[in-house]
């Protein structure tokens, strides 16, 4: 069966290329025998083009009746106008609305975590006088959070703390100076972790 299908196709193709063959050769001796007259140019036929139905033109109106319409009625000219005003005075209320709103709106304060570790002197600082005079530092934008003793080593614990500045009113530079004022009790300040809020 499988066989069959090619050898079916192999033959109509055979047929339909004999046929070609023979319409080529009348269409070669029609031309022929036309060439051989003198000053005939050789025309293939081409079948004749099959009609279409053109569409209905439209009816032209008078020219009498053009002028007198014009002169009546503008249906285009004035309307726009109001239009194009009424749209550009919506677009400018609505903008100057977005205006009023945003600027009502606060701004995005920017905000960041911090975890300082306080050093003591040595294990003989008063680590409770120590974190209060940590927390006596008060600045706008500055807020104290939680802290803990964390062993340093030789019975020496530091004081880790935890702290939420705006960035725009303190910096860490500013907090690690006023820290450090307290000379008696805090040997150094270092920033543990900073993350952005």
């Amino acid at each position: 069966m499988y066989l069959c299908l090619p050898v079916l196709v192999v033959k109509d193709l055979h047929s339909a290329i004999s046929k070609l063959e023979q319409r080529i050769a009348t269409l070669e001796k029609s031309a022929t025998s036309k060439v051989s007259a003198p000053h005939a140019p050789a025309v293939c036929k081409l079948p004749a083009p099959t009609p279409t139905r053109q569409p209905a033109a439209a009816p032209q109106p008078k020219a009498e009746e053009d002028d007198d319409d014009d002169d009546d009625i503008d249906l285009f000219g004035s309307d726009e106008e109001e239009e194009d005003a009424e749209a550009t005075r919506i677009r400018e209320e609505r903008l100057r609305q977005y205006a009023e709103k945003k600027s009502k709106k606060p701004g995005l304060i920017a905000k960041s975590s911090i975890l300082l570790d306080v050093k003591p002197w040595d294990d003989e600082t008063d680590m409770a006088k120590l974190e209060e005079c940590v927390r006596s530092v008060q600045m706008d934008g500055l807020l104290w959070g939680s802290s803990k003793l964390v062993p340093v080593g030789y019975g020496i614990k530091k004081l880790q703390i935890q702290c939420v500045v705006e960035d725009d009113k303190v910096g860490t530079d500013i907090l690690e100076e006023e820290i450090t004022k307290f000379e008696d009790y805090v040997q150094s300040v270092d920033i543990a972790a900073f993350n952005k809020i």
